[in-house]
């Protein structure tokens, strides 16, 4: 199974005066964050694209070409590129040249988008939100198999013997979706063979999640699929720590007040101590502990949900980049070696 980190550069937000912490700061921080998992022997590190002010990146495509230059070993994806509001074409260019810049360690993970900001921002109507999907996904995919393009939609340009360059290493980028629980997103990755993985976040349990993963699993192998290429992921929010309580003590309030923040908008509740507890406790979907706690959790979920990767989610809220780069270390020198060992038994 491989393990990894991801994260969006949430920006610290001050909770008495409201002041954002300058993009340029944590754009740094993420750089030397990533650094360290490359050199702690994580296998992979995903960056996410927003268009909010308390986010410091709008291109994950970016951080992962900076990235390239200073790693060696980690695979660097993006978690998530929102498709629906992307051009394919330019997506599949970034994305080889970050390939080629990192000697073919680069991945795609494609998703709707679970905020909807980059939609009006690029000019694309939230009535086709599906339709979007569906057509660029089909676009970059044919991309992704070759440079000779003809292709014709609804939402951009007809491409008429056109060529797209540069290529990727070995031609071909790995090209994850990622979803948030949808049967529909669930049925579509497991038709066209693609690697699925699975936002379980915030308060929800584990095993929620495995009537998804199942079904997954059998329509794949209903579209006769070979089980050697099979892959199955999980994102969770998490921050490893040296003691538990202390951990989840200090990861609280930022993870609350971004909540909270993002639920203004969404019509959500306050988030509450008590989800908070539950997602912290042995069955629940955040993975905020120390090493042992969160190790034996990852277990959990792979041995109930057959997942091959798992990614644990560190920056919401803004933890401090002191708290980050120790959630880091802990992550790769003491939860992943347990992982692994329990696995090779």
């Amino acid at each position: 199974m491989e393990l990894g980190i991801s994260m969006f550069g949430d920006l610290h937000v001050d909770p008495v005066t409201g002041h954002i912490q300058p993009a340029q700061d944590r754009l740094r921080e993420l750089i030397e964050e990533i650094k360290l998992a490359d050199e702690v022997g994580l296998d992979l590190v995903g960056i996410g694209e927003h268009h909010r002010a308390e986010y410091a990146v709008s291109s994950p495509e970016i951080i992962l070409a900076a990235a390239a230059t200073v790693t060696k070993n980690i695979k660097l994806t993006s978690s998530v590129t929102v498709l629906s509001s992307s051009d394919p074409v330019r997506i599949y260019q970034h994305f080889a040249m970050v390939d080629l810049l990192s000697g073919g360690r680069a991945e795609l993970v494609a998703g709707r988008g679970s905020f909807t900001e980059s939609f009006p921002l690029f000019g694309y109507d939230l009535r086709h939100y599906d339709a979007l999907f569906e057509e660029k996904l089909a676009l970059l995919l044919q991309i992704n198999k070759s440079a000779a393009i003809n292709w014709e939609g609804r939402f951009r340009p007809a491409l008429v013997d056109q060529q797209v360059y540069p290529r990727a290493v070995g031609n071909q980028l790995p090209v994850w979706i990622a979803a948030g629980g949808s049967p529909e997103s669930v049925v579509r990755a497991a038709r066209l063979g693609l690697p699925l993985v699975f936002a379980v976040v915030a308060g929800t349990p584990i095993d929620r999640f495995l009537p998804l993963y199942r079904l997954y699993k059998a329509v794949y192998q209903e579209y006769g699929h070979s089980m050697d290429t099979f892959q199955a992921g999980m994102f969770s929010h998490g921050l490893p720590g040296e003691n538990s309580r202390s951990i989840a003590d200090y990861y609280y309030p930022l993870y609350a007040a971004q909540m909270d923040r993002i639920g203004k908008s969404r019509g959500w509740s306050p988030f509450q101590r008590t989800q908070y507890d539950f997602g912290c406790s042995p069955k629940g979907a955040m993975f905020v502990g120390d090493a042992n706690e969160v190790a034996e959790k990852i277990l959990y979920a792979q041995e109930l949900l057959g997942i091959t990767r798992f990614t644990a989610h560190l920056d919401v809220g803004a933890p401090s980049h002191k708290h980050l780069m120790k959630a880091i270390e802990i992550f790769g020198t003491r939860v992943a070696p347990q992982v692994r060992a329990a696995l090779a038994k």
